[in-house]
Protein backbone atom coordinates (compact mmCIF):
# COMPACT_ATOMS: atom_id res chain seq x y z
CA UNK A 1 0.00 0.00 0.00
CA UNK A 2 1.11 3.69 -0.78
CA UNK A 3 1.54 5.85 1.87
CA UNK A 4 0.93 9.23 1.50
CA UNK A 5 3.58 12.00 1.23
CA UNK A 6 4.29 15.40 2.44
CA UNK A 7 3.28 16.48 -1.39
CA UNK A 8 -0.78 14.81 0.01
CA UNK A 9 -1.18 17.29 2.91
CA UNK A 10 -1.82 20.83 2.52
CA UNK A 11 1.06 22.90 5.67
CA UNK A 12 0.70 26.29 4.94
CA UNK A 13 0.26 27.45 8.45
CA UNK A 14 0.66 24.47 10.07
CA UNK A 15 2.95 23.33 12.52
CA UNK A 16 4.84 20.43 10.85
CA UNK A 17 6.69 18.43 13.03
CA UNK A 18 9.97 16.36 10.99
CA UNK A 19 11.50 13.67 12.12
CA UNK A 20 14.91 13.98 10.36
CA UNK A 21 18.37 11.67 10.73
CA UNK A 22 20.77 14.33 12.44
CA UNK A 23 22.73 11.56 13.59
CA UNK A 24 26.53 13.45 12.78
CA UNK A 25 30.26 13.47 14.07
CA UNK A 26 30.82 16.17 15.68
CA UNK A 27 34.07 17.03 17.42
CA UNK A 28 34.82 18.01 21.07
CA UNK A 29 35.12 21.39 19.74
CA UNK A 30 31.55 21.20 19.13
CA UNK A 31 31.64 21.33 15.29
CA UNK A 32 30.07 19.03 12.39
CA UNK A 33 32.46 17.29 10.61
CA UNK A 34 30.37 15.61 7.74
CA UNK A 35 26.87 17.31 6.99
CA UNK A 36 25.70 14.98 4.38
CA UNK A 37 22.89 13.77 6.47
CA UNK A 38 21.95 17.22 7.20
CA UNK A 39 22.23 17.92 3.69
CA UNK A 40 20.29 14.94 2.94
CA UNK A 41 17.06 16.16 4.48
CA UNK A 42 17.29 19.60 2.77
CA UNK A 43 14.79 18.72 -0.04
CA UNK A 44 11.62 18.12 2.66
CA UNK A 45 12.95 20.93 4.43
CA UNK A 46 12.70 23.59 2.01
CA UNK A 47 9.71 21.95 0.26
CA UNK A 48 8.23 22.64 4.06
CA UNK A 49 9.57 26.46 3.71
CA UNK A 50 8.27 26.87 0.59
CA UNK A 51 5.17 25.85 1.12
CA UNK A 52 4.88 28.37 4.11
CA UNK A 53 5.15 25.68 6.84
CA UNK A 54 6.38 26.22 10.32
CA UNK A 55 8.94 23.71 10.42
CA UNK A 56 10.02 21.33 13.61
CA UNK A 57 12.72 19.19 13.17
CA UNK A 58 13.60 16.62 15.55
CA UNK A 59 16.81 14.10 15.75
CA UNK A 60 18.29 11.78 18.17
CA UNK A 61 22.40 11.93 17.99
CA UNK A 62 25.10 9.08 19.16
CA UNK A 63 23.65 7.29 22.32
CA UNK A 64 22.99 9.30 25.42
CA UNK A 65 20.95 6.22 26.77
CA UNK A 66 18.27 8.36 28.45
CA UNK A 67 20.75 10.94 29.55
CA UNK A 68 21.60 15.05 29.01
CA UNK A 69 25.05 14.86 27.78
CA UNK A 70 26.16 17.94 26.21
CA UNK A 71 28.56 16.62 24.05
CA UNK A 72 25.58 14.97 21.74
CA UNK A 73 23.46 18.09 21.86
CA UNK A 74 22.15 19.23 18.73
CA UNK A 75 23.23 22.86 19.22
CA UNK A 76 26.46 22.34 16.45
CA UNK A 77 23.76 20.91 13.70
CA UNK A 78 21.51 23.87 14.52
CA UNK A 79 24.34 26.15 13.69
CA UNK A 80 25.84 24.00 10.67
CA UNK A 81 21.91 24.32 9.45
CA UNK A 82 21.67 28.07 9.60
CA UNK A 83 24.61 28.14 7.42
CA UNK A 84 22.95 26.28 5.17
CA UNK A 85 19.82 27.93 5.24
CA UNK A 86 21.23 31.58 4.96
CA UNK A 87 17.66 33.24 4.32
CA UNK A 88 15.95 31.15 6.87
CA UNK A 89 15.44 32.17 10.79
CA UNK A 90 16.76 28.79 13.15
CA UNK A 91 16.16 28.47 16.88
CA UNK A 92 17.32 25.65 18.84
CA UNK A 93 16.00 25.04 21.88
CA UNK A 94 17.47 22.82 24.65
CA UNK A 95 15.45 20.26 25.74
CA UNK A 96 12.32 18.38 23.30
CA UNK A 97 8.91 18.46 25.31
CA UNK A 98 7.97 20.82 27.75
CA UNK A 99 6.55 24.15 28.53
CA UNK A 100 10.18 26.43 26.86
CA UNK A 101 9.77 24.10 23.79
CA UNK A 102 5.87 24.63 23.39
CA UNK A 103 6.17 28.14 23.26
CA UNK A 104 9.06 28.48 20.90
CA UNK A 105 6.83 26.21 18.63
CA UNK A 106 4.00 28.89 19.17
CA UNK A 107 6.34 31.80 18.53
CA UNK A 108 7.24 30.25 15.22
CA UNK A 109 6.06 32.18 12.40
CA UNK A 110 4.94 30.74 8.55
CA UNK A 111 8.44 29.70 7.08
CA UNK A 112 10.89 29.33 10.11
CA UNK A 113 12.34 26.52 11.64
CA UNK A 114 12.89 25.27 15.25
CA UNK A 115 15.51 22.43 15.79
CA UNK A 116 14.21 20.58 19.46
CA UNK A 117 17.67 19.13 21.82
CA UNK A 118 18.37 15.68 21.06
CA UNK A 119 15.50 13.00 21.27
CA UNK A 120 17.44 10.49 23.20
CA UNK A 121 18.43 12.46 25.88
CA UNK A 122 14.56 10.93 27.15
CA UNK A 123 15.11 6.67 27.89
CA UNK A 124 11.31 7.37 26.82
CA UNK A 125 11.89 7.74 22.96
CA UNK A 126 13.58 4.35 22.17
CA UNK A 127 10.72 2.56 24.62
CA UNK A 128 8.49 4.55 22.32
CA UNK A 129 6.18 5.52 25.76
CA UNK A 130 2.83 7.01 24.41
CA UNK A 131 3.05 10.17 27.32
CA UNK A 132 5.97 11.61 25.63
CA UNK A 133 5.23 10.24 22.33
CA UNK A 134 1.61 12.52 23.01
CA UNK A 135 4.17 15.46 24.67
CA UNK A 136 6.00 15.52 20.98
CA UNK A 137 2.76 15.51 18.96
CA UNK A 138 1.28 18.39 20.75
CA UNK A 139 3.40 21.01 19.63
CA UNK A 140 2.78 20.07 16.04
CA UNK A 141 -0.37 19.67 13.39
CA UNK A 142 1.28 17.30 10.54
CA UNK A 143 4.17 14.90 11.14
CA UNK A 144 6.75 14.10 8.29
CA UNK A 145 8.87 11.26 8.68
CA UNK A 146 12.16 11.61 6.89
CA UNK A 147 14.80 9.10 9.06
CA UNK A 148 14.70 6.30 7.02
CA UNK A 149 17.55 5.09 8.83
CA UNK A 150 15.68 4.71 11.87
CA UNK A 151 11.54 3.58 10.93
CA UNK A 152 12.78 0.29 11.61
CA UNK A 153 12.53 0.64 15.26
CA UNK A 154 9.28 1.38 16.82
CA UNK A 155 10.47 4.59 19.00
CA UNK A 156 8.30 7.41 20.13
CA UNK A 157 9.77 10.06 17.28
CA UNK A 158 9.21 7.52 14.61
CA UNK A 159 5.75 5.24 15.12
CA UNK A 160 4.83 6.92 18.55
CA UNK A 161 3.76 10.15 17.26
CA UNK A 162 2.07 8.90 14.35
CA UNK A 163 -1.10 7.97 16.35
CA UNK A 164 -2.03 11.42 17.21
CA UNK A 165 -1.08 13.35 14.25
CA UNK A 166 -1.66 12.78 10.01
CA UNK A 167 1.86 11.08 9.66
CA UNK A 168 3.18 11.48 5.77
CA UNK A 169 6.58 10.25 4.44
CA UNK A 170 9.49 12.97 3.43
CA UNK A 171 11.02 13.10 0.33
CA UNK A 172 14.06 10.98 1.86
CA UNK A 173 11.97 7.73 3.22
CA UNK A 174 9.51 8.38 -0.47
CA UNK A 175 12.37 7.94 -2.35
CA UNK A 176 13.67 5.19 -0.41
CA UNK A 177 9.89 3.48 -0.88
CA UNK A 178 9.25 3.95 -4.36
CA UNK A 179 13.24 3.15 -5.53
CA UNK A 180 13.68 0.18 -3.27
CA UNK A 181 9.93 -1.02 -3.30
CA UNK A 182 9.10 -1.15 -7.38
CA UNK A 183 12.89 -3.12 -7.61
CA UNK A 184 11.67 -5.44 -5.18
CA UNK A 185 8.06 -5.85 -6.26
CA UNK A 186 8.20 -4.90 -10.23
CA UNK A 187 11.67 -5.23 -10.60
CA UNK A 188 13.31 -4.94 -14.84
CA UNK A 189 15.15 -8.26 -15.58
CA UNK A 190 17.69 -9.71 -15.38
CA UNK A 191 17.77 -8.81 -11.47
CA UNK A 192 20.78 -9.38 -9.64
CA UNK A 193 21.09 -9.29 -6.22
CA UNK A 194 24.88 -8.99 -4.15
CA UNK A 195 25.26 -9.86 -0.89
CA UNK A 196 28.71 -9.21 0.93
CA UNK A 197 29.42 -8.72 4.67
CA UNK A 198 30.62 -11.13 6.95
CA UNK A 199 28.34 -13.45 8.61
CA UNK A 200 25.47 -15.55 6.85
CA UNK A 201 22.84 -15.48 10.31
CA UNK A 202 22.40 -11.49 9.57
CA UNK A 203 21.15 -12.55 6.26
CA UNK A 204 19.29 -15.29 6.05
CA UNK A 205 16.26 -13.64 5.92
CA UNK A 206 17.37 -11.48 2.84
CA UNK A 207 18.67 -13.92 1.18
CA UNK A 208 15.50 -16.11 1.49
CA UNK A 209 13.31 -12.96 0.55
CA UNK A 210 15.32 -12.10 -2.95
CA UNK A 211 15.44 -16.08 -4.06
CA UNK A 212 12.27 -15.83 -4.37
CA UNK A 213 12.65 -12.70 -7.02
CA UNK A 214 15.75 -12.19 -8.69
CA UNK A 215 17.25 -14.03 -10.97
CA UNK A 216 20.66 -13.84 -10.15
CA UNK A 217 22.28 -14.34 -6.83
CA UNK A 218 25.85 -12.89 -6.13
CA UNK A 219 26.98 -13.49 -2.43
CA UNK A 220 31.09 -12.76 -1.40
CA UNK A 221 32.51 -11.26 1.35
CA UNK A 222 33.08 -13.28 4.53
CA UNK A 223 29.70 -14.90 4.60
CA UNK A 224 30.99 -16.84 1.08
CA UNK A 225 33.29 -19.16 3.20
CA UNK A 226 30.44 -20.52 5.00
CA UNK A 227 28.87 -21.59 1.37
CA UNK A 228 31.97 -22.81 0.40
CA UNK A 229 32.52 -24.80 3.25
CA UNK A 230 28.84 -26.58 2.57
CA UNK A 231 30.08 -27.35 -0.64
CA UNK A 232 32.80 -29.37 0.68
CA UNK A 233 35.73 -27.13 -0.02
CA UNK A 234 38.58 -26.33 2.27
CA UNK A 235 38.67 -22.96 3.66
CA UNK A 236 41.46 -22.66 5.79
CA UNK A 237 41.05 -20.33 8.97
CA UNK A 238 38.42 -18.10 6.68
CA UNK A 239 35.58 -16.61 8.47
CA UNK A 240 32.69 -19.41 9.05
CA UNK A 241 29.59 -19.15 10.43
CA UNK A 242 29.11 -23.05 11.37
CA UNK A 243 25.86 -23.34 12.70
CA UNK A 244 24.40 -22.42 9.47
CA UNK A 245 26.54 -24.63 7.02
CA UNK A 246 23.20 -27.17 6.83
CA UNK A 247 21.62 -23.99 6.16
CA UNK A 248 23.91 -22.43 3.26
CA UNK A 249 22.94 -25.93 1.73
CA UNK A 250 19.66 -25.81 1.71
CA UNK A 251 19.69 -22.07 0.15
CA UNK A 252 21.84 -23.85 -2.81
CA UNK A 253 19.35 -26.45 -2.94
CA UNK A 254 16.72 -23.77 -3.13
CA UNK A 255 18.31 -21.65 -5.77
CA UNK A 256 18.79 -24.60 -7.77
CA UNK A 257 15.17 -25.54 -7.69
CA UNK A 258 14.03 -21.83 -8.30
CA UNK A 259 16.44 -21.19 -11.62
CA UNK A 260 18.11 -18.56 -9.65
CA UNK A 261 21.73 -18.58 -10.68
CA UNK A 262 23.68 -18.28 -7.46
CA UNK A 263 27.47 -17.02 -8.29
CA UNK A 264 30.18 -17.88 -5.34
CA UNK A 265 33.93 -16.84 -5.81
CA UNK A 266 35.83 -19.40 -7.81
CA UNK A 267 38.91 -17.79 -6.78
CA UNK A 268 39.96 -16.26 -3.15
CA UNK A 269 42.49 -13.30 -2.20
CA UNK A 270 44.24 -15.30 0.71
CA UNK A 271 46.36 -13.69 3.44
CA UNK A 272 48.57 -15.24 6.32
CA UNK A 273 47.26 -12.65 8.87
CA UNK A 274 44.13 -9.94 9.40
CA UNK A 275 46.25 -7.47 8.83
CA UNK A 276 46.41 -4.56 6.17
CA UNK A 277 50.29 -5.64 5.34
CA UNK A 278 49.71 -9.62 5.74
CA UNK A 279 51.58 -12.01 2.94
CA UNK A 280 48.52 -12.53 0.04
CA UNK A 281 48.45 -14.66 -2.79
CA UNK A 282 44.92 -15.64 -4.70
CA UNK A 283 44.32 -19.21 -5.00
CA UNK A 284 41.47 -21.54 -6.36
CA UNK A 285 38.41 -21.12 -3.79
CA UNK A 286 38.79 -24.92 -3.43
CA UNK A 287 42.29 -24.63 -2.71
CA UNK A 288 42.48 -22.44 0.76
CA UNK A 289 45.57 -23.35 2.62
CA UNK A 290 44.80 -24.44 6.10
CA UNK A 291 46.86 -21.60 7.79
CA UNK A 292 45.25 -19.13 5.44
CA UNK A 293 42.41 -16.38 5.71
CA UNK A 294 40.19 -15.93 2.56
CA UNK A 295 39.95 -11.43 2.99
CA UNK A 296 38.99 -10.76 -0.99
CA UNK A 297 37.27 -11.94 -4.01
CA UNK A 298 39.85 -13.21 -6.48
CA UNK A 299 40.42 -11.61 -10.05
CA UNK A 300 38.58 -14.34 -11.99
CA UNK A 301 35.60 -13.90 -9.36
CA UNK A 302 35.78 -10.02 -9.78
CA UNK A 303 35.41 -10.65 -13.86
CA UNK A 304 32.43 -13.01 -13.55
CA UNK A 305 30.65 -11.32 -10.86
CA UNK A 306 31.43 -7.76 -13.25
CA UNK A 307 29.97 -9.54 -16.31
CA UNK A 308 26.81 -10.74 -14.58
CA UNK A 309 26.20 -6.70 -13.14
CA UNK A 310 26.78 -5.25 -16.19
CA UNK A 311 24.42 -7.33 -18.19
CA UNK A 312 21.04 -6.78 -15.31
CA UNK A 313 18.33 -4.40 -15.85
CA UNK A 314 18.22 -4.25 -11.85
CA UNK A 315 20.97 -4.57 -9.07
CA UNK A 316 20.80 -4.53 -5.30
CA UNK A 317 24.05 -4.59 -3.37
CA UNK A 318 24.36 -4.76 0.27
CA UNK A 319 27.94 -6.04 1.70
CA UNK A 320 31.42 -5.56 1.00
CA UNK A 321 33.60 -8.16 -1.29
CA UNK A 322 36.43 -8.62 1.46
CA UNK A 323 38.31 -6.42 3.38
CA UNK A 324 37.73 -3.57 2.02
CA UNK A 325 39.11 -1.31 5.17
CA UNK A 326 42.99 -2.74 4.01
CA UNK A 327 43.78 -1.72 0.41
CA UNK A 328 45.49 -4.92 -0.82
CA UNK A 329 41.80 -6.83 0.06
CA UNK A 330 39.80 -3.81 -1.38
CA UNK A 331 39.85 -4.62 -4.94
CA UNK A 332 36.99 -6.87 -5.03
CA UNK A 333 34.64 -4.47 -3.40
CA UNK A 334 36.16 -1.55 -5.99
CA UNK A 335 35.24 -4.04 -8.83
CA UNK A 336 31.83 -4.33 -8.25
CA UNK A 337 31.44 -0.97 -7.62
CA UNK A 338 33.14 -0.18 -10.75
CA UNK A 339 30.17 -2.93 -12.43
CA UNK A 340 27.48 -1.47 -10.82
CA UNK A 341 28.47 2.55 -11.90
CA UNK A 342 28.97 0.65 -15.65
CA UNK A 343 25.20 -0.63 -15.03
CA UNK A 344 22.62 0.96 -17.45
CA UNK A 345 20.04 -0.44 -15.38
CA UNK A 346 18.81 0.67 -12.09
CA UNK A 347 21.70 0.36 -9.48
CA UNK A 348 20.99 0.72 -5.55
CA UNK A 349 22.76 0.42 -3.17
CA UNK A 350 21.76 -0.74 0.58
CA UNK A 351 23.12 1.05 3.16
CA UNK A 352 25.51 0.83 5.33
CA UNK A 353 29.44 -0.30 4.47
CA UNK A 354 28.60 -0.84 1.04
CA UNK A 355 27.26 2.79 0.73
CA UNK A 356 30.89 3.68 2.71
CA UNK A 357 32.53 1.54 -0.10
CA UNK A 358 30.71 3.13 -2.84
CA UNK A 359 31.02 6.91 -2.09
CA UNK A 360 34.88 5.82 -0.66
CA UNK A 361 35.57 4.75 -4.00
CA UNK A 362 34.07 7.63 -5.71
CA UNK A 363 31.05 6.04 -7.47
CA UNK A 364 28.16 7.64 -5.55
CA UNK A 365 26.78 9.51 -8.73
CA UNK A 366 26.96 6.85 -11.03
CA UNK A 367 24.31 4.88 -8.67
CA UNK A 368 20.67 5.36 -9.03
CA UNK A 369 20.09 5.12 -5.28
CA UNK A 370 21.78 4.87 -2.45
CA UNK A 371 19.92 3.96 1.05
CA UNK A 372 20.25 6.41 3.87
CA UNK A 373 19.64 3.20 5.95
CA UNK A 374 21.94 0.35 6.63
CA UNK A 375 19.85 -1.62 9.30
CA UNK A 376 16.45 0.04 7.62
CA UNK A 377 17.32 -0.55 4.36
CA UNK A 378 18.29 -4.73 5.31
CA UNK A 379 15.09 -5.16 6.96
CA UNK A 380 13.50 -3.57 3.92
CA UNK A 381 15.29 -5.82 1.74
CA UNK A 382 14.10 -9.11 4.20
CA UNK A 383 10.40 -8.34 3.40
CA UNK A 384 9.64 -7.48 6.66
CA UNK A 385 7.42 -4.15 7.55
CA UNK A 386 9.15 -1.20 9.13
CA UNK A 387 7.38 0.03 12.09
CA UNK A 388 7.75 3.54 10.88
CA UNK A 389 6.69 2.97 7.94
CA UNK A 390 3.58 0.98 8.89
CA UNK A 391 2.64 3.90 11.21
CA UNK A 392 2.11 6.39 8.04
CA UNK A 393 -0.88 6.98 6.74
CA UNK A 394 -2.08 4.95 3.39
CA UNK A 395 -2.83 7.23 0.25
Amino acid sequence: MAKKTVEDVSVKGKKVLVRVDYNVPITYKQEVTDDKRIVAALPTVEYLLKNEAKVILCSHLGRPKGQKNPAMSLAPVAKRLAELLPDTKVTFVNDCIGEEVEAAANALNDGEILLLENLRFYAEEEKNDEEFAKKLASIAEIFVSDAFGTVHRAHASTAGVAKYLPAVAGFLIGKELSVMGAALENPERPFVAILGGAKVKDKIGVIKNLLSKCDSLIIGGGMAYTFLKAKGYEIGKSLLDADNIELAKELMADAEKRGVKLLLPIDTVVADDFKEDANYKTVDSAEIPADWEGLDIGEKTRELFANEIKSAKTVIWNGPMGVFEFANFAKGTSAVAAACAECEGTTIIGGGDSASAVKKLGFAKQMTHISTGGGASLEFLEGIELPGVAALNDK
